[in-house]
């Protein structure tokens, strides 16, 4: 399959490499030419911009920051739209609202191109080992098409729903992470200002209902005090902002969801926005008259 890939970041440019050890054939483009550079090195064709893209590919990916980065790359000039071969389909794996994927994809449609909606789970470990969870909202038959290089990023790829749907498989998994993160940092805040070994009270409690994949990964990293990001703070915190403003839109009571994200907004203010979320330990453990240092 000839793919493009738009976003080369600390998600797309293993994802894109995953695609061509899959024996896809990969074109790229990216703002910066040093983000593209690994995946020249390694035999993608390199595009002039979105739109010359677009004109070499059966799916074009996007794996970029926000909404409006996905408008732009999708709709804009020398964007996607511009070159689309007939039959296009367009997948974006970005996390966005849910409400903006429904608008893009409807004039992605207008103009003959299929758009799926594809956020992913796992973060850059599982973009590295193709072990991503991938949760799609848009036409079935599209899915179909695409399915072959969702299977080389992912080993769970699941088709939820009509468009949108993926987003807010998404927007939940962001909820139970954000909670999670939060849960399990004051878990381990409360047993070291106890007095009690933390890493002895994790051990227990992966054993009993209170165990989760939270946890067990991020659980032992902020023991090991390794805050290296995985997923930065400051892009849970834009997660959890699509989360509060699509409740708000609904009409919806989510409170702690809403309390985890005034503390990543905390996290962000206070210069923790570039380390991994857990670092929330950190603002849990100067919030408690601690240091919160690495």
């Amino acid at each position: 399959m000839e793919v493009g890939f738009i976003g080369l970041g600390l998600m797309g440019r293993p994802m894109a490499l995953n695609l061509m050890k899959a024996g896809h054939e990969v074109h790229v483009w990216s703002r910066r030419r040093e983000s593209m550079q690994p995946l020249l090195d390694a035999g993608a064709g390199e595009c002039a911009n979105a739109a010359e893209l677009a004109s070499r590919a059966e799916v074009v990916i996007s794996m970029v920051a926000d909404a409006p980065d996905v408008e732009h790359v999708a709709l804009g000039p020398q964007g996607v739209a511009e070159g689309a071969r007939p039959g296009l389909i367009f997948v974006d794996m970005s996390t966005i609202a849910p409400a903006a994927a429904q608008a893009i994809a409807a004039k992605l449609k207008a103009r003959g191109i299929e758009m799926l909606d594809a956020p992913v789970s796992g973060g850059e470990i599982g973009a590295i080992n193709a072990t991503l969870t991938i949760m799609v909202g848009g036409d079935a038959a599209a899915f179909e098409r695409v399915k072959p290089a969702f299977e080389a990023l992912g080993k769970t790829v699941s088709l939820i729903g009509a468009s949108g749907a993926g987003q807010v498989a998404k927007a939940c998994n962001q909820i139970l992470t954000g909670v999670g993160v939060a849960a399990v940092a004051e878990a381990m805040n409360f047993a070291k200002k106890s007095g009690v070994d933390a890493a002895k009270v994790r051990e227990a409690l992966l054993g009993g209902f209170a165990y989760s994949r939270v946890l067990e990964n991020h659980g032992q990293r902020m023991l090991d005090r390794n805050f290296k990001p995985g997923f930065k703070a400051w892009m849970h915190q834009k997660d959890l902002r699509i989360v509060m403003e699509e409740a708000h839109r609904l009409g919806l009571a989510l409170p702690t969801s809403a309390a985890t994200a005034q503390m990543l907004n905390a996290m962000v203010g206070s210069g923790l926005g570039e380390n991994d979320s857990i670092a929330m330990l950190k603002l849990l453990e100067r919030m408690s008259g601690g240091e919160g240092q690495d």
